[in-house]
């Protein structure tokens, strides 16, 4: 197994991320940029929509690399994230050669024959683990929310982040012949195990500064105003500081710009607006009482 780092340098990283129009901190930088000298997996950690999942997608492109993902959820299993075997497609091989036998009732291709043709490649699914260890082209694989996944789960991925390869019983140990390039992303809805941590590197992402969070909603929407701009910001980080149920993140930020946009609002961010849109950036209903009774709009878009 080969690896051949895909970055130069921390200032690679940032450049060619904000190209793909992610713009990482000198934190996310430095260790993507340590994850591809090591070749070691980066598990990433915090809220849910601060764009753990999008730095995945911004590496894969910066790499010219095919993004892979792996979705975790409740009971996903090794069918799902490794392989499973076509059994459809294997019965109807073994069907079509017991059909041939001649008038003594032998058949032309016996069992034996049968059984090795059957478990070969053509009749074995792929999934996500599978496909981005096979792959011999450029690869980022995401493990997006682990931490949704049963624990067993994480049994399954010791082997493929240890030694990037996978044992098929009836084929053999599958080797990768270049080291993808791993994500693991986590919202902390439970504990992931210390066997899983230590083959990791590992990030912590929150909500970004204002200014990072300024620079982010201009890049993405580069329509709104300037002053309204910083008004929309100004206003997120006001709402992150209430106790509410789910605080508003970077992507609900992006689609509050968007929506000033698209209902052509000029320059000054009135409080009669802010109350008919809070429904683009909380998405309880408590949330947006509290923020309607507690939240002093005229001064917090002063």
């Amino acid at each position: 197994m080969t690896h051949t780092p895909r970055f130069a340098s921390v200032d690679d990283v940032t450049e060619r991320l904000a190209t793909q129009g992610y713009l990482a901190s000198d934190e996310i930088a430095t260790t993507v940029y340590l994850a591809d000298q090591l070749g070691k997996p980066l598990l990433i950690e915090g809220p849910a929509g601060v764009g753990k999942t999008a730095l995945s997608a911004a590496v894969s492109a910066a790499t010219d690399g095919e993004l892979v993902r792996l979705q975790c959820y409740e009971g996903v299993d090794e069918a799902r994230a490794l392989y499973e075997w076509n059994h459809a497609k294997q019965l109807l091989r073994i069907t079509a050669a017991g059909a041939h036998h001649d008038t003594a009732g032998a058949d032309e291709a016996d069992w034996s024959s049968v059984k090795e043709d059957i478990f070969t490649d053509e009749f074995l699914l792929s999934r996500p683990l599978l496909t981005a260890i096979r792959n011999a082209h450029p690869t980022v694989l995401l493990i997006d929310e682990l931490d949704k996944a049963d624990v067993e789960i994480e049994g399954l991925l010791l082997e493929v982040l240890s030694d990037f390869q996978v044992t098929v019983p009836e084929l053999g140990t599958i080797r990768a012949s270049q080291t993808p390039f791993v994500v693991l992303t986590s919202n902390a809805t439970r504990e992931l195990s210390e066997a899983l941590r230590r083959r990791c590197l590992y990030l912590h992402i929150d909500y970004p500064e204002a200014e990072l969070e300024l620079r982010i909603v201009r890049l993405t929407v580069p329509d709104l105003d300037e002053t309204l701009a910083a008004s929309v910001v100004r206003l997120v980080g006001a709402l992150r500081e209430m106790r509410l149920r789910k605080s508003p993140s970077v992507a609900e930020t992006i689609d509050w710009a968007r929506t000033l946009v698209s209902l052509g609002t000029g320059g000054e961010l009135q409080p009669e607006l802010v109350r008919a849109t809070l429904g683009v950036v909380l998405k309880h209903r408590e949330d947006i009482e509290l923020a309607v009774q507690t939240l002093d709009l005229d001064r917090a878009l002063a």
